[in-house]
């Protein structure tokens, strides 16, 4: 490591610290011997000049909010003395400053699963899934039968997801349940499905299913347990094998990795988010968009202070108009419930070293690297256009998670600098901030791209990570799935009765 900081943009006031630095070290910046005064953990901030009362602090070349102390050089700057600039809703001007990347020269392929209507799955999995909560127990016991019998031999998994909705939901709330649930139904990591309803619920099963839309019938069955006579569970057994003797068939093929579509996701995010595990993923996004895929960026509310690079990055003026009503809408959704926009970042996030929304927000951005927004999802929407996708979502590791994998993404790669063993229904590919955590926990992360500021260039980190996604695409499976940890969460909105 050729320096123990690491002063991001030319502009900045403030450099982060790449190891601890002790009080009375001196640091040379841009020339200038800095005296550290008071002990700076890794990851965190230390400001460079003079930095007066309410003068902004300047980080990646931008406010991350503005100083409540006069500050000297060395002084640590953190989440004790740095207030955010964020308030209620803005008005913007889309001002487009768009990169067209060049399509790429190379075109990879993985081994996927095409299914009948041509779109690829990285995994071939039974599921079961209840269309209400009352039933979660008899998903788990269809799903334990199943598993007991087969050893999930000849198939990557067999999984029930239970969840706590489709009943007692109105309105936008209920349909929000439903487009999730939808979505998974339609998604191609499963070779076969199992809905299992119970008959009298908000989320009837027979208007669910017209709901759905045209789907394989061979592979997607239904069973309502109150129309079941005596005990649901060998019925529901009997189809769940039905769907895994004709799933396990299934075999891979090569496909373009045009066919592959990211989440994008960051949570438990540290100092070292921004600058290692966000911009390794920002490259591959860029990547991805130049093969022809897609790759999607969500959790709104972690935009709010960055969100003007996106909004300028936008196709046209109809993009940058979905974006400004992304953003506003949920800015509104805090301020309706009385909690400001700013309110962030968490316990975890302030003790990596991030001490305002602003300062996550341009650090999470990056995980979509540089390519042109090409569409604007709003939550429970399906992928449509290749390239770089915005979607609609809080900023809830599961929630957020759950959205991409049911907007269409097959892989959600998820940065963290705190560490999280969770998954949601597709591979969760955990890309740690710091070697630490990957030496720390190496059944949670799969990839370290710690390694970044240990002076390995991010072309070689940027290569190995390409292949070692190719890998997880065509079957190698990540710490989330050999671990059995498989869960989703909706967004719940409205009042339940």
């Amino acid at each position: 490591m050729a320096t123990n900081y690491l002063k991001i943009n030319p502009d900045d006031n403030v450099a982060v610290a790449i190891s601890p630095l002790a009080k009375g070290e001196i640091v040379s910046v841009d020339g200038v011997n800095i005296t550290i005064n008071e002990d700076i953990p890794a990851g965190h901030k230390f400001a460079l000049s003079v930095i007066s009362e309410n003068q902004n602090v300047i980080k990646y070349g931008y406010p991350i909010g503005h100083s409540l102390v006069n500050a000297k050089a060395g002084d640590w700057m953190s989440d004790k003395n740095i207030k955010t600039n964020l308030a209620g809703l803005l008005d913007y001007t889309y001002e487009p400053k768009l990169v067209e990347l060049p399509a790429a020269s190379e075109k990879r392929t993985f081994k996927g699963y095409v299914r009948k209507n041509g779109n690829v799955g990285v995994r071939n999995e039974i599921w079961v899934i209840p269309t209400v909560g009352c039933v979660n127990g008899i998903v788990n016991q269809i799903v334990d039968a199943l598993k007991a019998e087969t050893k999930c031999e000849g198939v990557d998994a067999i999984v029930a997801f239970p969840h706590n909705y489709g009943c007692s939901q109105l309105g936008e709330d209920h349909e929000n349940t439903k487009k999730v649930l939808r979505n998974m139904v339609h998604h191609p990591n499963a070779g076969g499905i199992l809905v299992v309803g119970l008959g009298c619920e908000n989320n009837q099963p027979d208007i669910f299913r017209e709901f759905c839309g045209e789907f394989d019938e061979s592979r997607v069955k239904f069973m309502v347990a109150q129309k079941v006579e005596g005990d649901e569970v060998p019925t529901g057994l009997a189809i769940a094998r039905e769907l895994y003797n004709q799933a396990k068939q299934d075999v891979r093929v090569d496909v373009p990795l045009s066919k592959l579509k990211v989440g994008l996701k960051c949570g438990g995010s540290d100092g070292f988010s921004g600058i290692t595990a966000n911009p390794l993923l920002g490259v591959f996004s860029d990547y991805i968009v130049a093969q022809g895929g897609v790759s999607v960026l969500t959790e709104v509310p972690e935009m709010f202070g960055a969100e003007t690079i996106l909004m300028n990055r936008c196709e046209n003026k109809e993009r940058f108009n979905e974006t400004v009503s992304l953003i506003n809408d949920f800015k509104n959704y805090f301020l309706s419930h009385g909690e400001p926009v700013g309110e962030n970042p968490s316990p975890g996030n302030k003790a990596g070293g991030i001490s305002t929304l602003e300062e996550k927000a341009l650090g999470c951005t990056q995980k979509c690297g540089k390519s042109i927004v090409r569409a604007v999802l709003r939550y429970g929407d399906r992928i449509e256009k290749c390239g770089l996708n915005l979607l609609e979502a809080p900023g809830n590791d599961l929630v957020a998670s759950t959205a991409l994998a049911s907007a269409g993404c097959q892989i959600v790669l998820f940065t963290t600098g705190r560490g999280t063993p969770f998954g949601t229904f597709v591979p969760t590919m955990k890309v740690s901030t710091n070697s630490n955590l990957a030496k720390n926990k190496p059944t949670w992360i799969d990839f370290n791209a710690g390694v970044l500021v240990e002076d390995k260039p991010m072309a070689d980190v940027h290569a190995e990570f390409v292949d070692y996604i190719i890998r997880v695409a065509s079957g190698e499976k990540v710490n989330n799935e050999k671990k059995g940890y498989r869960e989703i969460a909706i967004f719940k909105t409205g009042v339940t009765l």
